[in-house]
């Protein structure tokens, strides 16, 4: 099994990360004799094999570029996909909030371009085990190729089938759930039978209908702690002398996350004390209701 090199002198087969001073990124695999060609002149391979990373090269008409291997969500962001990516932001609230340590058993169902995957892998390090399950084959090959590029040939502890994880799952006690799915609700029984106690489930959706769907489903099943929901924006800041302000874009918007925890067996969620909202709980409602305040 060969793995990437993290550190040292730049060496053929090592993907690198061009920059140049208006911020205009190329990602390249460095082979020997090779030219890379910019709007700006070629740059040759050679003249970064060798080298440590943070040296500065310029093209054949003097334009200068900065070079770094790329870090992950850099990587990630411009990875080839078949399907959307888990965008390093949602990947890094999954990683603190579903609380993914070393030795985990973590399995994700719908490895997609294998985004998620890379983080999770390095989260549970070489003790710990992550199954990706994913419905499409060539997804999945995309996936696989990905995961590679960041982990290695063959990542360690590391399972991808190629199947639905409600009928192919082989895991029978696992830490973590996580699920990047259409309906992940049709996985509440799932995780009720194959989470440790105190294991969390994690949910990754984009619209508020998912949403509400997977929590109901599992506040109505009981055996989850009361589902916690939220999605993170992140904004850049422009920093030129005095002119300190946001930036005029922002990266709103990718989906919600929900998390919930597994209650022991013969337990049941205490769910939460709370006075119900005007037509919350209306006639069309058929999930479990709070518990009235007034009660």
């Amino acid at each position: 099994m060969s793995t990437p090199r993290r550190s040292g002198p730049f060496v053929e087969g090592d993907w690198v990360r061009l920059t140049d001073p208006k911020g205009r990124r190329h990602n390249i695999a460095l082979v020997p004799g090779k030219e890379f060609s910019t709007k700006k002149g070629q740059i040759r391979h050679d003249d970064i094999i060798g080298h440590p990373e943070g040296i500065v090269v310029e093209t054949s008409l003097g334009h200068p570029y900065q070079v770094f291997r790329p870090l992950l969500f850099e990587y990630v962001v411009s990875m080839p996909r078949g399907a959307a990516i888990i965008y390093p932001k949602d990947a890094a609230q999954i990683l603190a909030m579903a609380d993914i340590f070393p030795g985990a058993r973590v399995v994700e169902a719908g490895a997609g371009s294998g985004s998620l995957t890379t983080y999770l892998l390095r989260a549970v390090g070489p003790d710990g085990h992550v199954g990706s399950y994913e419905l499409r084959e060539d997804f999945a090959e995309t996936a696989r190729r990905n995961v590679e590029q960041v982990m290695g040939e063959d990542p360690a502890g590391w399972t991808l089938t190629v199947g639905d994880v409600r009928v192919a799952m082989t895991e029978s006690e696992i830490d973590r759930l996580i699920l990047d799915m259409v309906d992940p609700w049709t996985c509440v029984p799932l995780a009720a039978e194959r989470l440790v106690p105190g294991g969390i489930v994690c949910a990754y959706v984009a619209t508020t209908t998912q949403l509400s769907r997977f929590v109901e489903t599992l506040r109505a099943d009981g055996g989850f702690t009361e589902p916690h929901a939220w999605e993170t924006l992140v904004r850049d800041w422009h920093l030129e002398g005095l002119a300190v302000r946001p930036d005029h874009k922002m990266n709103g918007h990718t989906a919600f996350l929900v998390t919930a925890r597994r209650m022991a067996p013969g337990h049941r969620s205490l769910g939460k004390s709370r006075r119900p909202a005007p037509g919350a709980y209306g006639p069309d409602y058929l999930g479990p209701r709070p518990i009235d305040l007034d009660d």
